[in-house]
């Protein structure tokens, strides 16, 4: 029997095509996490590496395919190592996919007016701020040493958190969603390298929270006053009031 007439021997069922569907979401979901990334060049030169050793098999390349074996067998340990990132990533969106919903939480109506307002003020002032917005997967881990508020998201109670020389003026405030949960937090460092190498450690943390989580992070500058955001790895900068109101609107939805 040919290859054509195994081909049209197959029986499809509704499993066949539910299994397909599966496996399509999950490859187009890996393909979407590191889109643009660093990470998209590293699968490349792997797929190559791990593709010499069918090339070698197939052509009876025995030097060849003794090492690529070798490699093959050490590959799964490299993709650990290198795509650690993306797979903390990963599983930390599993818990906020769309098709569990008994895992989404509600987090209220987000106050756009009063952070923007409090950004335009910070950033009149060029008063350094860092403002974290929880979506759905939960930022408590970072609230350990900060100092717990649980007050309304009110733009007079952020510029005073603000407001150099007061006690919360360094680190983070956590948003979730109309109350700030928590002021003075300190929020992981991004590993990814600076191309610019003009970032201070703020944007370098709303970066690395944004790796880490799907939080929207607002970064005032307090050596110019712009403002900028951190979503999923990127920093977008230089943002007017309806450009961060586009940035929120873009993350959590029109205002309720």
């Amino acid at each position: 029997m040919n290859l054509f007439d195994r081909l049209f021997s197959l029986q499809f069922t509704w499993r066949d095509v539910v299994d397909i569907l599966i496996v399509a979401i999950i490859i187009y979901s890996i393909l979407a996490l590191i889109r643009g990334t660093r990470a998209m060049q590293i699968s490349i030169g792997l797929m190559v590496l791990g593709s010499t050793f069918f090339i070698a098999h197939a052509f009876d390349l025995t030097a060849l395919e003794a090492v690529s074996r070798q490699i093959l067998f050490y590959l799964p340990f490299a993709v650990i190592i290198l795509f650690q990132q993306e797979i903390r990533r990963a599983l930390a969106r599993v818990g906020g996919n769309p098709f569990l919903p008994f895992l989404r939480r509600s987090n209220g109506k987000i106050p756009y007016d009063a952070i923007l307002n409090a950004c335009d003020v910070l950033s009149s002032k060029t008063m350094g701020a860092l403002i974290a917005i929880e979506g759905r997967q939960t930022l408590r881990m970072y609230e350990d040493g900060a100092k717990h508020v649980d007050a309304l998201v009110t733009t007079e109670l952020l510029v005073a958190i603000f407001t150099p020389g007061g006690p919360l003026h360094d680190g983070a405030v956590i948003v979730r969603g109309n109350r700030i949960a928590a002021a003075n937090a300190f929020l992981p460092l991004t590993a990814t390298p600076d191309p610019k190498l003009a970032h201070g450690t703020r944007h370098r943390a709303a970066l690395g929270l944004s790796e880490e989580s799907d939080a929207l992070v607002i970064i005032i500058s307090e050596e110019n006053g712009s403002i900028a955001t951190a979503s999923e790895g990127t920093l977008r900068e230089h943002l007017d009031h309806e450009a961060l109101r586009a940035a929120l609107i873009e993350r959590f939805g029109e205002p309720r």
